[in-house]
């Protein structure tokens, strides 16, 4: 194949470069926000759509997820947050973006990551998937570990912003 043949990547109409950067986001890390203004940076603008999934018990309902992302990313005009279900693509289309951007943190976490993003080329080829890695004092934070660590009693101190982990005490408090 020639550089010739290689097809230029699909830009929407409008000329806007969106990505799409889902993801349950309960709660959201500082992994998650160095990716999130990562791509903010390589994107006009980039959209943080938290899954709706019926199959888990959430710490934080959606709503309370929304709000604590739309205070962490107030002074960023180019990062939306959303809520979506369903297939990821189809939100995707439906949002005009051109890109999915995934979080890959360690080798274990390539071969699921992989095949969502083979199976998502399937269903729309259109749309490209972009890997990013969190910067490397993130490499190992994940939700789940965060909950358990803050459950046990440990810091999450310098993992979650401030405003998330204001509300984790909150709610270890019974506030909410």
């Amino acid at each position: 194949m020639t550089v010739d043949a290689v097809p230029s990547p699909v830009r929407p109409s409008s000329g806007v470069q969106l990505a799409v950067y889902p993801g349950s986001f309960d709660p959201i890390h500082n992994g998650h926000v160095d990716i999130i203004l990562r791509g903010a940076r390589l994107f006009d603008r980039i959209v943080v759509a938290l899954l709706r999934n019926a199959e888990k018990v959430p710490l934080f309902s959606i709503e309370e997820r929304i709000d604590l992302m739309r205070e962490v990313f107030r002074s960023q005009p180019n990062v939306e947050i959303d809520a979506f279900d369903g297939l990821l693509v189809d939100y995707a289309r439906q949002k005009h973006a051109s890109v999915i951007v995934r979080g890959l943190r360690a080798v274990s976490d390539f071969e699921f990551e992989f095949q969502l993003a083979l199976m998502n080329r399937r269903l729309s080829p259109e749309i490209e998937t972009v890997f990013m890695m969190p910067a490397e004092p993130y490499t190992y934070t994940s939700s789940r570990l965060i909950k358990e660590v803050f459950a046990l009693g440990g810091v999450v101190s310098g993992l979650v912003p401030e405003t998330v982990e204001r509300r984790l005490r909150e709610k270890r408090a019974g506030g909410t």
